[in-house]
């Protein structure tokens, strides 16, 4: 029960976090191509690189801090499904190069920033 009370409490703050980053960057760079979902899945694949490593090696966490942080709030940070919609929604409305640069960038700057994030993790 303490895990799904973390994981809950983790979501909550996680979803509120995007909300707030990706309005900003969106704010800052305008419609044309979804920056503040890119932003929020880069970052936050930065971080659950970073804190996997940090919580499991280096703080040894039990598991309710593991799921709030990894699975609750960065699970709610994190926005795979609206990626998805977004890069459909610029297929469909004729923007196919831009839905591939979606693709693309964030699959590979996300891997990218994971594999930082348990670099950065391990050399401290």
């Amino acid at each position: 029960m303490t895990r799904l009370v973390a994981i809950a409490a983790g979501g909550a703050i996680g979803a509120v976090l995007r909300y707030w980053v990706s309005t900003a960057v969106q704010g800052r760079t305008g419609t044309i191509f979804p920056y503040g979902t890119l932003t929020v899945n880069v970052v936050g694949s930065l971080l659950i690189g970073f804190l996997y490593i940090w919580l499991l090696e280096r703080l040894a966490e039990g598991p309710a801090v593991r799921a709030f942080l990894l699975i609750g709030l960065l699970g709610a940070f994190t926005t795979f499904s609206t990626f998805s919609l977004e890069t459909l929604n610029l297929m469909e409305s004729g923007h196919l190069v831009k839905a591939l640069v979606n693709v693309l960038a964030s699959v590979i700057v996300c891997i990218g920033a994971a594999g930082l994030g348990v670099l950065a993790a391990r050399q401290l």
